[in-house]
């Protein structure tokens, strides 16, 4: 009884916070922390000091890049990419999606790119909701490839121990990732009827509410634009470097044992010289980095991670042995329901990095094979399934035309398909590849 009442009491916190949203996740993950604590008497388990530095210092990076102008070349070349190929932007968009968060480590990358895919299916005469849809759901699919991304650099703090290197992490969830995007851009281009043909839009053609083509001022890409992308890919490539090849990393010897420096060291010593690099040389203005949207993003998903980490933590440790003792064999003989477990607390919390240092450690707990859990990370991107996360509704937003949508039953939404297929698609071909390559 007392278990169930503390998972009653974790559920009621995170819905709680998730419906406050932003800092409301964390500091509600406090509350259900001090309960367990006060009333409960669990322990409370170490904060996730690591996974919160490492994100700061990737999100200080990403910030700076915005501030220097960088954010706005790469949309630049983004534009010139989707209105060359007009004809394949089903496919076309989520690939530039995907690139955009791979490289920036977060999906809120894609808001600036969102308007200029609606703009361009519109102008080719294809229904944007189809590029729309699987544009936005690559964006997601793409934090868990990303070698930056809070969410990977939490699951790698987490297997650190099992000798998982970010390079196992990667290429897995590289291929599984991008292979289940594409199959879910196929599913896209079938979705609905022709854009000549959809009742909505010629409905808004009738009353004069379709979009107009506005001039705008052409970008033009400066050195420090061009600089900041560079210093901030050429950081990107480091953390892959040193997280695929150990001994390249620094080390000491501990009471006659050799130790090397970790990976969220690593990760925070490169990406806060970047932020150096990139104030020093580009000229940045240091109030414009933490006023940017991308470093407030990240700041609250910081403190989202405190408390809600910090509390699943808390309520794992303390009941791990029931735990354990009742579901272990079925997670283990059946380990795609560790997927859905991970799919539905996404759908809850809206923060991949979240998810993943809420639940993993009880994957871990429960022996499930590194490995496996390195396949089943895709299923952390789970919170299009309700359609109100900033991206989803941007996305609705965008689209004059009025065919990216939500149904009439809200679940029947235009990313519901699109995010099924790419999200068992990535666990799938993440399940096959593990079994193969490590």
């Amino acid at each position: 009884m007392m278990l169930w009442l503390q998972l009653v009491i974790l559920l009621a916190c995170i819905f709680i916070g998730a419906r406050l949203g932003g800092l409301g996740l964390g500091v509600m993950g406090g509350v259900g922390l001090a309960i367990f604590v006060f009333i409960f008497g669990l322990q409370p388990t170490s904060a996730p000091i690591d996974v919160m530095l490492m994100i700061l210092a990737v999100i200080t990076a990403a910030g700076t890049l915005q501030a220097a102008g960088g954010m706005e070349y790469l949309v630049y070349l983004a534009e010139k990419a989707l209105r060359k190929n007009p004809k394949y932007i089903t496919y076309v968009a989520p690939m530039v999606t995907y690139l955009f968060t791979f490289c920036a480590g977060t999906g809120h990358v894609a808001y600036s790119v969102l308007p200029v895919i609606a703009e361009v299916s519109r102008e080719a005469g294809i229904r944007p909701e189809r590029p729309m849809s699987i544009a936005v759901i690559a964006s997601q699919q793409a934090i868990t490839a990303s070698p930056i991304s809070a969410a990977t650099v939490a699951l790698l703090a987490l297997l650190a121990d099992f000798n998982i290197t970010l390079t196992d992490i990667l290429i897995i969830c590289i291929p599984s990732t991008f292979i289940a995007c594409m199959i879910g851009a196929f599913i896209a281009s079938k979705t609905g009827k022709e854009l000549s043909d959809d009742p909505e839009y010629l409905k808004r053609l009738e009353a004069g509410l379709a979009p107009i083509k506005k001039e705008k001022k052409a970008f033009v890409a400066d050195k420090s634009s061009k600089l900041s992308v560079a210093l901030f890919l050429l950081a990107a490539v480091l953390v892959v470097f040193f997280g695929s090849f150990e001994n390249l990393r620094p080390a000491w010897e501990i009471e006659g044992e050799l130790e090397r420096m970790g990976m969220p060291a690593t990760i925070e010593i490169i990406m806060l010289t970047a932020a150096a690099l990139m104030i020093i040389f580009c000229k940045v203005n240091v109030e414009k980095i933490v006023s940017g949207s991308v470093f407030k993003a990240g700041a609250a998903a910081v403190v989202a991670i405190f408390g809600i980490a910090w509390m699943g933590d808390t309520f794992f440790s303390g009941n791990s042995e029931m735990i354990t003792g009742s579901i272990s064999d079925l997670v283990t003989s059946v380990p795609w329901l560790f997927a859905v477990a991970l799919f539905i607390l996404s759908i809850l919390l809206y923060s991949q990095a979240a998810t993943v240092r809420t639940l993993m450690p009880l994957g871990i707990t429960l022996g499930i094979n590194p490995a496996l859990l390195i396949a089943m990370f895709p299923a952390v991107n789970g919170y299009f399934f309700i359609p109100n996360y900033p991206t989803v509704v941007a996305a609705i937003n965008f689209d004059r035309t009025g065919t990216t949508r939500i149904g009439k039953y809200i679940l029947n939404h235009s990313f519901m398909i699109p995010g099924l297929v790419s999200t068992i698609g990535a666990v799938t071909i993440g399940i096959l590849l593990s079994s193969i390559l490590l």
